[in-house]
């Protein structure tokens, strides 16, 4: 299921935000966490970390739940964000574009870090992760039956993410980025 692109301009800002997807990555990856383990892990103030969860929380990204003592740890309200300025005009679309470009800046970033730190994997781990780019030439149609069939591909294993018991052992986090773009001529 596809969920529609988001539409509100403010919720499309609040996205805009490099650090902010840090957050939403973080607890997406990790389960939910407080403002000073997420401070911790980032390298930000928990200050800083604090007022971003506000503002995720504010239009719907995040919520706190319950935790042990008082802590108050916030967790991810949906795992997916679909943004696209197609549709919009104005101060939504720029919104939407924004919030693109934060969100593809630090996949970027991530996938950077991650392929520095790959030297230091265990030899299996080595073999199993890299990037691998493809140009395919392809209608319109068939675009859209591939990027159905690669979701399909994508859409394995994700209860994993919301349900720890079914993760077995030794599993980790792997990112997996896809992106089908198309040349303007």
């Amino acid at each position: 299921m596809t969920e529609a692109p988001l539409s509100d301009p403010k919720a499309l800002r609040a996205l805009s935000h490099p650090f902010r997807w840090k957050l939403i990555q973080l607890l997406t990856e990790q389960g939910p966490r407080t403002a000073t383990q997420c401070s911790e892990k980032l390298g930000e103030s928990v200050a800083s970390c604090s007022y971003h969860l506000n503002m995720l929380a504010k239009y719907g990204f995040v919520t706190e739940v319950e935790g042990p003592g008082r802590q108050k740890p916030w967790q991810i309200v949906r795992g997916r964000q679909s943004i696209s300025p197609e549709g919009l005009e104005g101060e939504a679309a720029m919104a939407a574009e924004a919030a693109a470009m934060a969100y593809l800046d630090q996949e970027f970033e991530r996938t950077r870090e991650r392929l520095r730190q790959r030297e230091h994997l265990p030899e299996d781990w080595r073999r199993s992760v890299g990037t691998e780019g493809r140009i395919k030439f392809l209608t319109a149609e068939e675009t859209a039956g591939y990027l159905a069939e690669l979701q399909a591909v994508l859409n394995k294993y994700d209860e994993r993410r919301t349900d720890e018991s079914l993760r077995p052992e030794g599993a980790k986090p792997v990112r997996v980025f896809l992106s089908l773009t198309v040349a303007t001529e």
